[in-house]
């Protein structure tokens, strides 16, 4: 025999064929090849192991020993062939027990993820999640190894590692915030006046670039003060409404301090960037279906979350999972 190397392992699908049928026409048929261009295949498999294989006899063909011997081989080795290049099993929400674990931002945990699991949990009883923290050792380790299935929320990066995908989710509008006591702020701001307050600023835990507020700020030849950097937003609100700092979020968690301490929203100066949140998860498993089901889901959501209309209905209709 030659070395597999010089084997066409595509004569492997004949042989098997052939065993099963000890009959060249319906071997031909079942490959869907014509009988001529099956009897050259078997041709090729007798001059490659150097043996008849098949004999035609008076009780029709029949296998030598050695096909007889290679029979097993052949049929273990195609059918480990076949599982291993199936697609993978689809998700079924319905009944998965799946732990999926996000890496996000304290915006997306207050404002949009209690509607989002509870919509999920509908359909999919069994789901659960974790939250996790964005910092840099998710971006370039934790989404590699598997550790965090995906980085929700995080606005726009020019920079991440190579194998992440980053996918365009989500833009928000910023205000501004500042106490109901603060004098020095009116209900809007020009940038120059925005630059010349002092402000309160969430850290960039992600450790990937300069915020877009600074990026902004410095094209227009302005810096500002930051009297306090802080992980959470709560926190830094609380600073607000006891100095005469103001800090830049998103509209929607800028109206839930509103409701919950002694600050007001200021309009921010149009010059600033809106917020604009992604998606960010690695190459290596976007294919995996429970991943790209998520993915679906929070693109879905996404599309929907500014429809009052939408987000009134049941989640079957929000959803539309099945």
């Amino acid at each position: 025999m030659r070395s597999l190397r010089h084997f066409d392992l595509n004569l492997l699908l004949v042989f098997e064929a052939l065993m099963r049928e000890r009959h060249v026409t319906r071997a031909a048929e079942t490959l869907h090849l014509s009988q001529p261009a099956l009897s050259h295949a078997l041709k090729r498999l007798r001059e490659s192991l150097d043996d008849p294989l098949l004999v035609r006899t008076e009780n029709g063909m029949q296998p030598t020993p050695r096909a007889l011997a290679l029979l097993p081989v052949v049929q273990q080795a195609l059918a480990q062939l076949r599982e291993g290049l199936a697609p993978p099993a689809m998700f079924s929400p319905a009944t998965s027990t799946r732990r999926f674990t996000l890496a996000t931002t304290d915006y997306f945990e207050e404002v949009m993820y209690p509607l989002f699991l509870s919509q999920l949990l509908a359909y999919a009883p069994g789901i659960s999640f974790s939250i996790e923290l964005i910092t840099p050792e998710v971006l370039s380790e934790g989404l590699e190894q598997r550790q965090i299935d995906m980085v929700v929320g995080l606005d726009s990066q020019s920079a991440l590692p190579s194998g992440v995908i980053q996918t365009p989710w989500m833009d928000e509008e910023l205000v501004c915030l500042a106490a109901t006591h603060n004098g020095r702020v009116g209900d809007a701001l020009d940038i120059a006046q925005f630059a010349c307050e002092l402000h309160v600023e969430l850290a960039d835990i992600s450790g990937l670039r300069p915020s877009n507020i600074d990026s902004c700020l410095v094209q227009h030849g302005l810096t500002r003060r930051v009297i306090s950097k802080n992980l959470n937003y709560i926190a830094a609100a609380r600073v607000v409404a006891l100095t005469e700092a103001i800090m830049t979020l998103p509209r929607q968690m800028a109206e839930r301090f509103v409701a919950m301490l002694p600050v007001r929203l200021v309009e921010p100066p149009k010059e600033l960037p809106a917020l604009k949140m992604t998606l960010i998860q690695h190459g290596l498993f976007a294919n995996d279906p429970a991943v790209a089901w998520l993915y679906q889901q929070l693109m879905a959501f996404a599309q929907d979350f500014s429809d009052p209309v939408i987000m009134a209905n049941s989640a079957e209709n929000y959803l539309g999972l099945s």
